[in-house]
């Protein structure tokens, strides 16, 4: 099929505009490998994943095993949060015990206990703006930004009327200290490589 055709049959497909009209528009796309595709606000971004943002997240996810089992962590996996077109991509996300994905496969956001993302230059203010307000609204517990440009972490937690009210900024080699919420361990961020 011609991009125009396809062009044409995305338009007819629906006059409603959802999320998965919108992710099976960017599944016909060539997007190129590497590439990590989020929709926030109904905006459609694309952020390459260097080798220090998978580091990051590597380290995080294996330190999660110490209190999630494995098949309820899930990284760069399509979970749709509330609001207008948000169907976001988490670095990482670790889920509560009962928590089961649904019939279509994907994880409700009600069941997340911890979400991280690991700054890129690209999705900064997304990650520090409109992605913090939905993580809030969606009661996200604990909410995770890692920046490797500054060297720093900031926690967000305890999220009420849309904003999280409990928040904290450290260096990278100051342990994160979760104990005192649903993920209830500690996470070292000593090894967080640096861009």
């Amino acid at each position: 099929m011609t991009v125009l055709a396809d062009r044409i049959e995305m338009a007819e497909v629906s006059a409603e505009l959802t999320l998965d009209v919108m992710f099976e528009w960017l599944e016909k796309l060539p997007i190129p490998e590497g590439y990590k595709v989020e929709i926030v606000g109904g905006n459609v971004f694309m952020s390459p994943q260097r080798q220090t943002h998978w580091e990051i997240i590597f380290d995080i996810a294996t330190q999660l095993l110490g209190r999630y089992p494995r098949n309820r962590i899930a990284s760069d996996v399509r979970i749709d949060f509330p609001g207008r077109l948000n169907g976001f991509a988490c670095d990482i996300a670790a889920f509560a015990d009962e928590a089961e994905r649904g019939d279509n496969g994907r994880w409700d956001h009600g069941d997340i206990e911890f979400v991280a993302e690991v700054i890129s230059r690209s999705t900064a203010a997304g990650d520090y703006g409109k992605k913090k307000e939905v993580y809030a609204a969606a009661e996200v517990p604990v909410y995770l930004i890692i920046d490797p440009y500054t060297g720093q972490w900031h926690l967000h937690t305890q999220p009420k009327d849309g904003e999280y009210r409990g928040e904290l900024t450290l260096e990278f080699g100051d342990p994160v200290d979760l104990t005192h919420t649903p993920v209830g361990l500690t996470l070292a961020t000593d090894e967080f490589p640096r861009d």
